[in-house]
């Protein structure tokens, strides 16, 4: 009796859970780009340095650039496996000892019919591509000193 019931109960926990999955089919797809933002206390082009440095570092695109009149960092899609992934930052002074720095990575799946944008990077791992910039900022203010 105590032996049916405990299959039972495995059987039905098995159950649940299976039907609580769901498989990886890559990322929700989305028709905008996510855009998370983060303040720092450095100035603009501190944070626009350390921010094409860990883009480069970290693999979030490719042939990164500094458009310094414009405040944005650029960089071109890199292709593996069927997906691409490029990155667009833009920073804003906010006041004399901060600047908002907006971070988007854009990826996108091969499809028959073309790329579609998909949001495979959620906001956990924004805030540590954030926490790995705000490091990478103390490195170049230090290199300043």
């Amino acid at each position: 009796m105590v032996n049916r019931r405990f299959n039972l109960l495995v059987c039905l926990t098995a159950f649940f859970l299976s039907s609580c999955a769901t498989p990886f089919t890559g990322g929700v797809a989305i028709s905008r780009p996510d855009s998370h933002v983060h303040v720092y206390e450095a100035k603009e082009d501190v944070v626009l340095r350390a921010t094409a440095h860990i883009i480069r570092e970290k693999g979030l695109g490719q042939n990164v650039t500094i458009n310094r009149a414009d405040r944005v960092v650029l960089s071109d899609f890199v292709e593996s496996d069927g997906w691409r992934t490029k990155t667009v930052a833009s920073v804003k002074q906010i006041n004399w000892k901060e600047c908002e720095l907006s971070l988007s990575v854009i990826t996108e799946k091969q499809q028959k019919a073309g790329w579609e944008m998909r949001r495979l990077v959620e906001k956990d791992q924004y805030d540590k591509i954030f926490s790995a910039i705000d490091t990478r900022i103390y490195e170049e203010m230090s290199r300043l000193h």
